[in-house]
């Protein structure tokens, strides 16, 4: 079979970072950001996100090819902060946000979990 690898899909290959930074030469406070080994789960969550901030006035996503495995972010702010400012905030307002669920979860497993042992 022609297919590549599955582990091709999700493994950074050596020497290649997992997230890459270039500006844009010819739009002031823009930017492009490829993440490698990634695809259109993580590319839509980061572009829901950058849309929350009101110094970002363009954040889309895009996969180059299907049998490339990365996606590239594409972010243009306002002149009051930077699209590295803005990827980096996005970022981190993610990751609490993940680390609320999943409190939350684990919470609401303890609380169903006690109160099945109860019952019988």
């Amino acid at each position: 079979m022609n297919a590549p690898d599955r582990y091709e899909r999700f493994v950074v290959p050596e020497g290649v970072a997992k997230v890459s930074y270039e500006r844009d030469t010819k739009i002031i406070n823009a930017a492009s950001f490829t993440i490698e080994r990634e695809d259109h789960t993580i590319g839509n969550i980061v572009r829901m996100q950058l849309h929350r901030d009101e110094n970002v006035l363009f954040a889309g996503y895009k996969l180059p090819h299907p049998l490339k495995y990365k996606i590239i972010i594409r972010i243009h702010t306002t002149s009051q902060s930077s699209p590295m400012q803005a990827y980096n905030q996005a970022i981190n307002d993610l990751d609490k946000e993940l680390d609320h669920l999943k409190n939350a979860f684990e919470a609401e497993l303890a609380r169903h979990s006690g109160s099945q042992s109860r019952q019988y």
